[in-house]
């Protein structure tokens, strides 16, 4: 039913935790499926121990390594190796919650005949004391509920990932969990020389023609590190600037509103300016945008002092 896919880069003294949280799943019918990008820590070597000791568990680990290229080509190669029909990305220094699979399972199994729907999301929460991470839906939301096993119901809104967030109001970390054939679908670009593409370049992409049942539940716990791509994101979209002005030019096309169009517009020149390589180009936008190149020109020097 599930592939459970872990990009890992030097992070093998989380994985364990990771495991861990995948052995209390009450729904066992998934693979876990981890991409090593790269790493020169001790990933593979720890990997093995999980696997000779994995024997008495229901869920099989594959593990493959490949050359450093980033997260989502990781994400690419993951999709290609996965058996199963959802693909639920758990990052090495995560954890799922026991019931997560089971409800994704569950409300998945009433959902999937429905092919407008490109996937089931969830909340993200916090590690330490399991709150949601962002706004949650608005109070006074009208939702559908679904009855699960044991009369249990789950309240969920069907909408695309844009619509959550701009219309909606939606801020924070959710949990994507989609049909693994729309991630083969929608690829994430790899671009040479980069080693960062926002999801969000992605999602939206796929919101273009899927919407996803949206469920009022953490079904992923999070622990942001130091040193993780969510810790420096500003620095690596400088460092991979033409999947950063892909993002904010494509998002100038979709039906948003003009805040954030605004905000699209200054960012995509606050990006733009990052591109020392000339001979690569950013994805043109409509002139009447260069009205705020100026505001992007000043964050792109803050970024560069910080």
């Amino acid at each position: 039913m599930i592939t459970v896919f872990t990009p890992t880069y030097n992070r093998g003294n989380l994985l364990n935790r990771l495991y861990q949280s995948l052995c209390k799943q009450k729904n066992k019918e998934f693979e876990w499926v981890i991409v090593d990008d790269g790493s020169t820590d001790e990933t593979s070597s720890i990997i093995k121990m999980i696997q000779d000791k994995h024997a008495c568990e229901n869920f099989p680990i594959h593990y493959y390594k490949k050359e450093n290229g980033g997260k989502h080509t990781a994400v690419n190669m993951g999709v290609q190796k996965a058996n199963g029909e959802l693909f639920f990305i758990a990052d090495s220094d995560d954890i799922l919650p026991s019931e997560a699979l089971l409800v994704v399972a569950e409300v998945w199994d009433a959902t999937k005949e429905d092919l407008s729907i490109g996937g089931i999301c969830g909340f993200d929460g916090d590690i330490t004391d399991g709150e949601v991470i962002g706004t949650g839906f608005p109070k006074g939301l009208q939702f559908a509920k679904l009855c699960l096993a044991d009369n249990n119901h789950i309240s969920y809104i069907d909408g695309t990932t844009r619509q959550i967030r701009f219309d909606l109001g939606v801020d924070g970390d959710m949990k994507e969990v989609f049909r693994t054939s729309v991630l083969r679908e929608f690829p994430f670009p790899e671009i040479t020389g980069e080693r960062f593409c926002p999801e969000v370049l992605v999602w939206n992409r796929i919101a273009s023609k899927y919407k996803l049942r949206h469920i009022n539940k953490i079904i992923y716990l999070v622990e942001y590190q130091k040193d993780g791509i969510t810790s420096a994101i500003t620095r690596s979209r400088m460092n991979s600037p033409i999947a950063s002005t892909m993002t904010y030019a494509e998002m100038l096309d979709y039906d948003i509103s003009l805040k954030w169009k605004i905000r699209s517009a200054i960012n995509y020149w606050r990006f733009r300016y990052c591109i020392k390589n000339k001979s690569l180009k950013a994805p043109n936008v409509k002139w009447y945008w260069k009205a705020f190149q100026l505001i992007g020109l000043i964050m792109h020097l803050k970024d560069n002092r910080k």
